[in-house]
């Protein structure tokens, strides 16, 4: 009897056993198939480095068609190639990766359009692609420019000192041109031709040099008027104004018209600024000033107002709680037309005012000025026979070198998403991938000798305590 009872229970003992082991194995298959079908991560960074953009899940997910990308490099370089293509392929199972050892398969990477200076191709049937590096910014870059057939150029007018796009400098426009080729925009100059200047007629101080026969070209989708410094000609403004109204796209940045400080302050441009308010946006002699604070917390002062909220448009919806700068910005007062609508973009809050004269020393008085909100940026539409787009903002310098770079500042997506919609690329009006961001850390004396007391004396000496503590009430 005890033999069949032990043998009862050793049957019973497999049987628990065999069933744990089951539902251990169905366990970890379930964990196993959620955790490839739902690919879950936390990126706990300070800028998210490690989670794609919104630009970058946008286009992605919205493909319409295969997408293959190609990546070239030794075997030991494909797991760091997988950890950053892998999340594209996550997005979308539009998205195709294929890993190619340029080194041991070198017929085989020279088929597949393999270049030395880029380790991955992105192709989607229409063209091929070349993104420079592993970052998210080249290969969603390289994914733009292959989706996107067709020309798309932005042309950045000089004629009558405006940002140049060859400039390096804090000033300069070169990095706004950075970031639109990035888009697969072409970005260039250009120059209204002008006429052999006639002796007997001086030109006027403040007025650029007279000109002949102007015209933007008919192949410029999105014209960046960009800071004017002195008047433009009449053949100028005629341009402008024909350009707009036959279906022209313009983005519009005009300075601050009052001198402050030893600077000298912008031309007031009357002809060109009437064309303007005829459209429906008037742009204001003033200065205006950011009284709420907001711009302390970026160490800027009240004449760069720093916006943290923004009206509802297509423009800004992906800003949400993201700052942008405009530093010695003019208010603008808007109003629709009879060929036209014009709606807020951006402006201050209650806490601005605007001023219309700098006092002795560059004294301002912010109980002279008009209160806030004020608005400061517009986007419009002209209805003609083919329909126009123009965005008016009261400063130029928020597009410029040294704001543009800012990695605190959301006023390069707004640059990108402006044009986008100048361009009617709304489907790439989005929040652009981020550079990675240095953090170094940066101990002082101090701080190394209270991580020392900290390390080496107290923390131990507190766990001495406690184990004395413990033995003693034991005792």
């Amino acid at each position: 009897m005890n033999a069949k009872w032990l043998k009862a229970r050793q049957t019973q003992y497999w049987t628990y056993a065999g069933t744990y082991i089951v539902v251990i194995l169905a366990v970890l298959a379930a964990v196993n198939f959620l955790a490839n079908r739902y690919d879950k991560s936390y990126d706990s960074t300070a800028n998210k480095q490690f989670s794609l953009s919104d630009q970058t899940l946008k286009v992605v997910r919205g493909l319409n068609r295969d997408l293959n990308a190609t990546y070239f490099g030794d075997t030991g370089s494909f797991p760091n190639a997988r950890d950053v293509l892998e999340r594209y392929a996550a997005l979308s199972p539009k998205f195709h990766v294929t890993y190619v050892d340029a080194e041991r398969k070198p017929a085989i990477a020279k088929a597949a359009g393999y270049r030395p200076d880029s380790p991955v191709l992105i192709s989607s049937g229409v063209r091929k692609e070349a993104a420079k590096s592993l970052s998210e910014e080249e290969i969603t870059g390289a994914i733009i420019r292959s989706l996107k057939s067709g020309e798309r150029n932005v042309c950045v007018l000089n004629a009558a000192g405006e940002h140049s796009i060859d400039e390096q400098a804090a000033g300069g426009y070169a990095l706004l041109k950075q970031l639109l080729e990035r888009d697969n925009y072409k970005v260039r100059a250009v120059d209204f031709k002008a006429a052999a200047p006639d002796a007997s007629k001086p030109v006027a101080v403040g007025q650029a040099p007279a000109e002949g026969a102007t015209e933007v070209p008919k192949d410029c989708t999105v014209l960046i008027v960009g800071g004017p410094q002195l008047d433009y000609t009449a053949a100028a403004v005629n341009a402008l104004k024909s350009y707009e109204e036959g279906g022209g796209r313009e983005l519009i940045l005009l300075d601050n018209v009052i001198r402050l400080g030893r600077d000298e302050a912008a031309a007031e441009n009357a002809a060109f600024t009437k064309v303007v308010a005829d459209w429906g946006v008037t742009v204001n002699k003033d200065l205006v000033l950011d009284l709420s604070g907001m711009g302390q917390l970026f160490g800027l002062p009240p004449e760069v107002p720093v916006l943290l909220s923004y009206e509802s448009h297509p423009i800004t919806a992906p800003l949400t709680r993201m700052p942008t700068a405009y530093p010695l910005a003019r208010s603008l007062d808007i109003k629709s037309g009879d060929k036209t609508t014009v709606s807020k973009l951006f402006g201050t809050t209650e806490d601005s005012v605007a001023v219309t004269g700098i006092g002795p020393g560059g004294s301002i008085d912010p109980k002279k000025g008009k209160k806030g909100p004020l608005t400061m940026g517009a986007a419009g539409t002209y209805n003609g026979p083919t329909a126009g787009r123009f965005i008016v903002v009261g400063t130029s310098m928020w597009a410029q070198n040294s704001i543009l770079g800012s990695r605190s500042l959301g006023n390069r997506d707004l640059l990108g998403n402006m044009i986008n919609w100048l361009s009617s690329d709304e489907d790439l009006i989005s929040i652009r991938p981020k550079e990675p961001e240095d953090r170094p850390l940066t101990l002082t004396t101090q701080k190394l000798s209270t991580i020392f007391w900290l390390s080496f004396v107290i923390f131990p000496l507190g766990v001495v305590a406690i184990g004395m503590a413990t033995w003693w009430k034991r005792r």
